[in-house]
């Protein structure tokens, strides 16, 4: 039985990820090792802890001598690295943890897959999952393909660019067998609500402000969770070593446009008239370092290994909206800090 190392799969992709690794592999055991920071939430995966090939670490990617004994003890075959700091506003505010998990964490997997590993790196395989913010920013045209040079402007997305780096020079120097893949924005079912579709559900249900950035103007493509995780199953057993795969969406949206959607959206679920929630709209100061646009070349992917998105954005949309809608008590309690209490009560 193969021993699948997953990081951060108690997070919003990683948790769709697990889920989808331990439901359609039997014949893998998958280790999902999470810190339970704020966004880790053992709530996302309540419904698989109790399948045989399934097992939950608690621990943290920034502390080597853990991670070192955990690849000493479990003898991982593949390592899916999701774990991460992701939100660029955090990032602005403290950019030093960025620095310490993004960077030092990934250096801490790729020094333990290679030590255990030890350059027998036959059906091994380290699979690091990265953003499309590494790329910067785009003027009105124009696309982010696999060779788009790096061009970093958040804190966020610099810590990113280095763990790129350094997966790539340890496959160049230690013959690593890795993959690479840079995704654009991901929405869908467990998002942490400090991301704007999340963040905007939860206030239009509440009537509170929804926080526009500058002139909403600022373009990005969005991608389904659910289809990312498919593409991640994919990359991951059909992709080649040392090579990089972009996955988006196929679509971009201008956030001022997105917000209105969302807005007609669950005014028509909450039954509220067609407006109300867009009275909630407030444009705020804009943050630093703004990347105006963001849109990727999905081409290789889809060419090589037959990826495309299985719903359009408003269908995507719609589902998700529907699943918070149908769980309340889950965003209260992501909100009101009670899934900590459950981490306490099950991990003391």
């Amino acid at each position: 039985m193969k021993k699948i190392l997953i990081t951060g799969g108690a997070g919003f992709i990683g948790s769709h990820v697990v889920r989808r690794m331990v439901t359609q592999y039997p014949n893998y055991h998958i280790y999902n090792l999470d810190a339970l920071t704020y966004a880790g939430n053992l709530e996302n995966i309540s419904d698989i802890q109790h399948l045989p090939n399934y097992t939950f670490l608690k621990a943290d990617i920034t502390d080597e001598a853990t991670i070192n004994q955990l690849f000493e003890e479990y003898k991982f075959d593949g390592v899916i690295h999701l774990a991460a700091e992701s939100h660029v506003d955090r990032s602005i505010t403290d950019p030093l943890a960025f620095v310490k998990t993004n960077v030092i964490g990934t250096m801490n997997l790729l020094n333990a897959a290679k030590n255990i590993w030890k350059e027998d790196y036959n059906e091994k395989r380290f699979y690091h999952v990265s953003t499309d913010e590494v790329y910067g920013t785009l003027g009105q045209t124009g696309l982010f393909t696999e060779t788009t040079p790096y061009d970093p402007n958040s804190p966020y997305s610099a810590s990113k660019a280095s763990s790129d780096h350094f997966v790539r020079a340890y496959g160049e120097t230690y013959g690593l067998p890795y993959v690479l893949t840079n995704c654009s924005n991901n929405y869908g079912p467990y998002h942490f609500p400090e991301k704007l579709i999340p963040l905007f559900i939860n206030n239009i249900i509440n009537n509170k402000p929804l926080p526009v950035y500058g002139d909403g103007k600022y373009t990005r493509d969005w991608l389904f969770v659910e289809d990312h995780a498919r593409a991640i199953d994919l990359v991951f057993h059909k992709g080649k070593n040392h090579e990089t795969y972009n996955i988006g969406g196929f679509n971009e949206w201008q956030n001022i446009d997105l917000v209105k959607l969302l807005c007609k959206q669950m005014d028509t679920k909450l039954g509220r008239p067609e407006g109300t929630s867009e009275q909630l709209i407030t444009y705020v100061k804009d943050r630093p370092g703004h990347d105006l646009r963001y849109a990727i070349d999905a081409t290789k992917i889809n060419k090589e290994l037959g990826w495309e998105p299985s719903v359009t954005f408003e269908q995507g949309l719609d589902k998700t909206i529907d699943w918070y809608l149908n769980n309340e008590e889950w965003l209260k309690n992501v909100t009101s800090g009670e899934y900590q209490k459950y981490y306490e009560k099950q991990y003391k």
